[in-house]
């Protein structure tokens, strides 16, 4: 039996909005949410401007006492999940806690809380370590929490696939309900890592760039571009079959109608120049939605504002998609939030969903003059109606990790 599956609830928390309807406004809007960097040094790193979760108050669904307990990618988490669980109205309708499960995408977890940690072990000894420094730090207690909170029984488990974390855990939400394992998952990604270590680990591989104009950091596709933005924030969407939300009622957002990840095998950081496998994703989750080619209309791509990643991004679209791909929007939501790193994958389908639900792609702000091997049409500046059916989004991780889900408007 293979079940379609919809999306009946999203939440986020981003540097361009506190929930996904006010984050998709700002996307449409072209909003930029990179502003200059206030949780890390700047003059110790040399990087100036980053993607930040602002006017963040979780205190809706966590306690004080909890938020002291939890590392900040999990408060972002916990606030997106709930958002996402509310909106489906899945509480309400009485379901089988054994048969709804969590699954949370994240890239390094409470790497801010493993440095607090190590200071005050170095500075005031080794009572001095809290003895939540373990749960807070490691990625699959937050899926834990949540399942916890919502008392679900279900699968529950973590995945760490670099940037590709968020997308991944979708897919694996996505076999764990057509399968029938899972009557519904809750699914998203969370990342915080704005410290000075992970800040200055990605400067030392001359991925981030060193720009100090918020407005010219993220530049995806354009011939200026020097590296990503330090972003941060979550995003998660419930989703279930559509036998399941049908029986209960509930309105249907959007499918989740493909999903493939496949390895370059080639470098640790950098991606296959020609896009061979990257195109290879993409082909293989187009078939996963058993669609054509030609029936996709938008790519909510990576986009990076990487030299390396913006290159062969472009040239594994046209590679998947020849002709076609003339004739596809592409977009980076990455021009306006940073890098999300393991969150990015779940805000970006997010965003794309709700995309083709209103008939509009998302603008690639900052966008002046594209790049060498960057031909594509990348919705330059403004965003623009659409009349498609199904979208991409894409994700791609360090490790050469590649992964493509397919949307589908309901």
């Amino acid at each position: 039996m293979r079940n379609k599956v919809c999306i009946t609830g999203m939440g986020a928390v981003s540097p361009i909005g506190l929930d996904a309807a006010s984050s998709f406004k700002a996307a449409i809007e072209g909003v930029c949410g990179i502003s200059k960097a206030e949780c890390f040094d700047t003059e110790l790193t040399g990087i100036h401007v980053a993607g930040q979760v602002k006017d963040f108050d979780p205190s809706q669904y966590i306690t004080k006492r909890e938020q002291k307990r939890m590392a900040r990618f999990t408060l972002f988490a916990m606030t997106a999940a709930m958002q996402a669980w509310e909106q489906s109205g899945l509480a309400d309708s009485g379901f089988d806690e054994e048969r709804v499960g969590v699954i949370l995408g994240s890239g390094m977890g409470g790497l801010d809380t493993i440095c607090e940690q190590y200071d005050e072990l170095k500075v005031n000894g080794p009572r001095s370590v809290s003895s939540l420094f373990i749960p807070k730090c490691i990625i699959n207690t937050t899926a834990g929490q949540i399942s916890m909170r919502l008392g679900l029984h279900g699968i529950c488990f973590s995945v760490v696939t670099a940037c590709s974390s968020g997308t991944d855990a979708i897919g694996q939400a996505l076999f764990a309900v057509r399968e029938g394992r899972m009557d519904a998952v809750l699914v998203g990604g969370a990342e915080s890592v704005m410290n000075e270590l992970a800040v200055q680990g990605f400067h030392q591989m001359q991925a981030i760039t060193e720009s100090d104009d918020p407005a010219r950091a993220s530049i995806p596709f354009d011939k200026d571009r020097q590296g990503f933005v330090m972003g941060e924030g979550a995003a998660f969407m419930l989703i279930e079959s559509e036998a399941h939300a049908k029986k209960r009622g509930a309105k249907i957002l959007a499918e989740v109608a493909g999903y493939a990840q496949t390895c370059d095998a080639y470098h640790i950081t950098a991606p296959q120049p020609e896009g061979k496998y990257a195109a290879r994703a993409m082909e293989l989750a187009i078939e996963d939605a058993g669609i054509g080619k030609t029936e996709v209309g938008y790519i909510n791509a990576h986009g990076t504002s990487t030299p390396l990643n913006d290159v062969g991004e472009s040239a594994a679209i046209e590679l998947c998609f020849g002709e076609h791909a003339k004739k596809l929007f592409v977009s980076s939501t990455k021009s306006m939030t940073g890098h999300m790193l393991g969150a990015a994958g779940a805000f970006e389908a997010i965003i794309t969903a709700m995309a083709l639900t209103e008939g509009v792609a998302p603008p690639t702000i900052g966008l002046e003059t594209q790049g060498e091997g960057c031909s594509l049409d990348y919705v330059k500046g403004k965003a623009r109606k659409m009349d498609t059916k199904y979208a991409i989004s894409n994700s791609f991780g360090f490790g050469g990790h590649n992964s493509c889900v397919v949307l589908a408007k309901r």
